[in-house]
This record gives structure tokens, C-alpha cells and sequence, in this order.
């Protein structure tokens, strides 16, 4: 495991420069989580670390697979000085840590709520799980290890997370694109829903 996240780091490295801070987290019974912070300008990268460590499983598989299943690591981005949200560093580890605890496969268009804010007066309790491959690249792993996908999270308001339940995310994200909405911007509201 210490290997395989060594190169987790590696490509997270090459993707985004090195970390300007670190911070770890365990929860009781799942291995350690770590949120690395890169600062890039005026924005402010916040990477998961260990969560690739075990496959994600299917919660209704009588056995887990010690080896094949989709592996992941969670990136948010946010405009840096607008709030405070280096307190995201304990959320982005619970997310992290939810297929371990719940059993959770985190996977493109998914919604992953905490139930309170992500930073201290964050107008978001849950994030948009979006598609990889665009700041971080796939990680491949040999077979017959599925690769290490860096999913980027988008915030969303409690309005914009009943919408996306009802109408989808590819919904939701057209009408984050038709409005111009700013997703790194710590502070927004919720996109007009009309």
C-alpha cells in the first residue's frame, strides 16, 4: 500500500507542483487519510491521499476483491482568501473515507453529502462528483489493477443537490455552464434553478 500511494503522490506531484501543506486523518477502523494543499496563484488545490489504497466495492459483493475495482483520490479547487477553507481538510477526508466506512463506489455524476458545511459558513453541505482526466491524468497500475482516477469535486448548495436528484447531474452541470457560474468561488449562491 505505502508503494502504491508513493505513486498516487508521484502523479499528483507532476500534476500540481509539490504540497505547501499536509494534514492526516484517521477514523476508527479505516486505514489513514491524508489532504494535501497546492497553491497555484489565486487558487488552492485540495488532493486526497489513501483512498486509492483498496479498491472500492460493490456493497451488494458477497466477497471484496483485494486487487480489482476502481480506485480514486478526490481533488477540489477554490479560489484562495475569499473564506476559510483550509477547515475543508476533515470533510475531504470523510468523503475520502466513505468506501471504506459505508461501502460507497465513488463514481462520476455521484453525490456526496455531508449533512453540514464544508468549511466553517460554506453555503455547501455536498459536492458533484465530476469527471477525471482533465488536471490529473488516470494513473495506470499493472494488472489487473483497475488505474487511479483523480475525480475533481464541485460544490453544491442544498438547492443545487435537490435539483441534481431530480433532474441529473449532466442537468446540473449545463446549467452551471449556461449561467457562467464561478465553481471555484467559495462564496457563490445556487445557480437560478427556474
Amino acid at each position: 500500500m505505502a508503494d502504491l500511494l508513493a505513486i498516487v503522490e508521484a502523479r499528483l506531484q507532476s500534476a500540481l507542483g509539490r504540497p505547501d501543506a499536509r494534514a492526516a486523518v484517521t477514523f476508527l477502523g479505516t486505514d489513514r487519510i491524508e489532504v494535501l494543499r497546492y497553491v497555484e496563484g489565486d487558487l488552492v488545490r485540495y488532493a486526497t491521499l489513501g483512498m486509492s489504497a483498496h479498491p472500492m466495492t460493490d456493497p451488494t459483493a458477497v466477497v471484496a476483491d483485494p486487487v480489482r475495482g476502481p480506485r480514486a483520490e478526490l481533488v477540489l479547487t477554490v479560489r484562495a482568501g475569499l473564506a476559510d477553507t483550509d477547515k475543508v481538510l476533515r470533510a475531504l477526508a470523510v468523503l475520502a473515507a466513505s468506501p471504506q466506512v459505508e461501502g460507497l463506489v465513488v463514481a462520476p455524476g455521484a453525490s456526496l453529502d455531508l449533512g453540514e458545511p464544508l468549511w466553517p459558513g460554506a453555503p455547501f453541505s455536498s459536492v458533484l462528483v465530476a469527471e477525471p482526466g482533465g488536471l490529473v491524468e488516470d494513473l495506470e497500475l499493472d494488472a489487473p489493477m483497475d488505474p487511479v482516477r483523480f475525480l475533481p469535486l464541485l460544490p453544491m448548495t442544498a438547492n443545487e443537490a435537490a435539483w441534481k436528484r431530480v433532474h441529473g447531474a449532466q442537468a446540473l452541470q449545463e446549467r452551471w455552464l449556461a449561467r457562467g457560474t464561478d465553481l471555484r468561488d467559495p462564496r457563490r449562491t445556487s445557480v437560478a434553478l427556474d
